[in-house]
């Protein structure tokens, strides 16, 4: 378990490294005679065109008075005007100047400079893990943004790897699971890379992250029987209804390649995956404890009959 001391020391370290790469030590933004309040009160009134205070302080997560002399300044430097609003006159809408759009223009260009100027020295690789690294601090601390499509696709080179090592810590973190867990997941999707007949796996995407996965193989040990496997749904994404869409397509598909039944071995501590299969129609066969993975635990054996051959 990590100590909650390295951790916070792990954060400010990041904090004075990156407050220090882009810039925001310096005296003015990017070098303009702007504040980085300022600069993020006037990027936040051009892209809105115009706006008013309460707004801006909701989405600025700043506090009102701060607000209002930051206003109070670029409005005395004729980068702001204000006029009451039409539904309510005690509340003023603001808007930039063509002085102000300057300076709105000026910022966003210095920005996508300094923004390059990270990317420049790095491969292509290293720019994807960049910008995913970033995304997925953005997706801890501040929630999801809007939930762009969901995008089922086929697994791509690296993403079995990624997925054995995602479940292994998930599983360890959320249930104490052992190495033991990440050494069975290994053999199981090396069962599915050699597996013969119909299978298909499946990743979910979202906002160009994955999101979760499921896999459908042949089962060993049921001969003419489809089994699925490894249902997993990142923390991040659950509560979007992504595991029932797997397991959806998991059944559409067994039924199209003309299985009679789908089987699979769950555990009974996993209640948000059995109450996905519930839902589908699974059935519970019959349950059988077992030390596993450094615990102990009660096996859960469900099956789905679709008729068919």
């Amino acid at each position: 378990m990590a100590d909650p001391a390295d951790d916070i020391a792990a954060i400010r370290a990041f904090n004075r490294f990156y407050t220090g790469i882009i810039g925001l030590l310096e005296e003015g933004m990017h070098k303009s005679p702007h504040t980085l309040g300022e600069a993020r009160l006037i990027h936040e009134i051009g892209k809105k065109g115009s706006t008013n205070a309460s707004e801006l302080s909701r989405e600025l997560a700043m506090d009102p008075g701060q607000l209002s002399r930051l206003v109070w300044r670029l409005s005395d430097l004729g980068l702001i005007a204000m006029s009451p609003g039409i539904a309510d006159r005690r509340s003023n809408v603001m808007a930039l100047t063509a002085d102000g759009d300057r300076v709105y223009e000026a910022l966003n260009a210095a920005s996508d400079i300094a923004a390059e100027a990270l990317l420049e020295n790095l491969s292509p690789s290293q720019r994807r893990d960049l910008v995913s690294a970033m995304g997925r601090i953005q997706l801890l601390l501040a929630g999801p943004a809007p939930a762009g499509p969901l995008l089922l696709r086929p697994h791509r080179i690296g993403d079995i790897g990624w997925m054995i090592h995602r479940q292994g810590l998930l599983y360890h973190l959320e249930q104490g699971w052992n190495g033991e867990f990440e050494t069975l997941i290994a053999r199981i999707y090396a069962e599915y890379a050699e597996a013969t007949g119909a299978k298909s796996l499946w990743v979910a995407e979202q906002n160009g992250e994955v999101a979760g996965s499921v896999f459908i193989l042949p089962a060993v040990d049921e001969p003419g029987s489809a089994q699925l496997r490894m249902l997993y749904v990142e923390p991040a994404f659950r509560g979007r209804g992504i595991g029932k869409l797997l397991v959806e397509q998991a059944v559409s598909f067994s039924r199209e390649a003309g299985y009679p039944r789908i089987i699979l071995w769950t555990q009974d501590c996993l209640t948000s995956a059995r109450r996905i299969y519930q839902a589908a129609g699974f059935e519970l066969v019959r349950e059988e404890p077992h030390f596993s993975f450094g615990t102990m635990l009660n096996g859960q054996y469900w099956a789905l009959e679709l008729g068919g051959r």
